[in-house]
């Protein structure tokens, strides 16, 4: 079938309700396994190699069956399955590179395999890869159950329309949304409470890019948020924690946010400390 055709089919899909509705526990169950093979060894000896094969033949049989309600019955299950998982490894790849940039650049970071296994902001950067790949397969609503899925075990939501380059890490984690038509270059380092969002809720500009993009080399401190489809961050740029921005900076920029504290004993203190609640 012609690709271009075989996608609109699937699109179009997506606009009609499911023919089965969809397990969710089966998909949550399918998202970690698939980051369970890749990513946590196995201590099988001689015959881990056949163990993997076996493994990966039956995630395909699963991925088959999970994905039956969110296509058109004209578009063979197989077919939509190695589109999938052709991709994998090229995948695999870059969630190595993300890997190794958190190693680089966390001193908690002791190994590659405590990062693998430990690291909140890997398994949803590894579950919003493999969620990428549904969204160009247009199994968009599937997408959008593995990354909830990764929110709900991490607290960081990434949108799997987002576009996210090459040796990303999220330090800590917690907080961290990750809008739609975010872009993000490569090298970019986002802490918890991060915030890439959009400037207007409007339903009318949902086909419209409403989220920032940020250019490669940037960091981003914690709590900081960052609104806007015309927003852009320039390169080699540092964003301090708790800024708040609507416009552009200039590549190799540094954003930060002043608050003042006094420091002062208390006896005797002349001014009131009202709260209200």
């Amino acid at each position: 079938m012609d690709e271009t055709l075989f996608l609109e089919k699937l699109y179009l899909r997506n606009d009609k309700c499911f023919q089965v509705f969809p397990d969710k526990a089966a998909t949550e169950s399918f998202v970690s396994d698939l980051f369970r093979l890749c990513f946590i060894p196995k201590n099988n000896g001689a015959g881990s190699l056949f163990t993997i094969q076996r493994d990966y033949a039956d995630l395909k049989v699963r991925f088959q069956t999970m994905i039956k309600g969110f296509i058109p019955d004209a578009l063979p299950t197989d077919a939509i399955t190695q589109r999938f998982f052709e991709q994998l490894p090229q995948v695999y790849e870059v969630l190595l590179e993300d890997a190794n940039a958190i190693l680089q650049s966390d001193p908690a970071a002791q190994s590659l395999e405590e990062v693998l296994v430990a690291y909140p902001g890997f398994f949803a950067t590894a579950v919003y890869r493999f969620s990428h790949i549904l969204w160009h397969l247009n199994l968009r609503v599937l997408g959008r159950m593995f990354t909830e899925y990764a929110h709900s075990k991490t607290g960081i939501d990434i949108h799997p329309g987002a576009q996210i380059g090459h040796a990303f890490s999220i330090d800590h984690g917690t907080g961290v949304v990750i809008g739609e038509t975010s872009i993000l270059g490569n090298n970019v380092k986002l802490y918890q409470g991060v915030t890439l969002g959009a400037l207007s809720v409007d339903k009318k500009d949902a086909t419209t890019k409403r989220h920032p993009t940020i250019e490669d080399n940037v960091v981003i401190y914690s709590a900081a948020t960052i609104l806007g489809g015309d927003t852009v961050i320039g390169h080699d740029s540092i964003i301090g924690g708790n800024a708040w921005l609507t416009y552009s900076v200039e590549p190799y920029s540094v954003v930060y946010h002043k608050s003042e504290i006094k420091v002062r004993d208390n006896n005797p203190f002349p001014e009131p400390l009202n709260y209200v609640i």
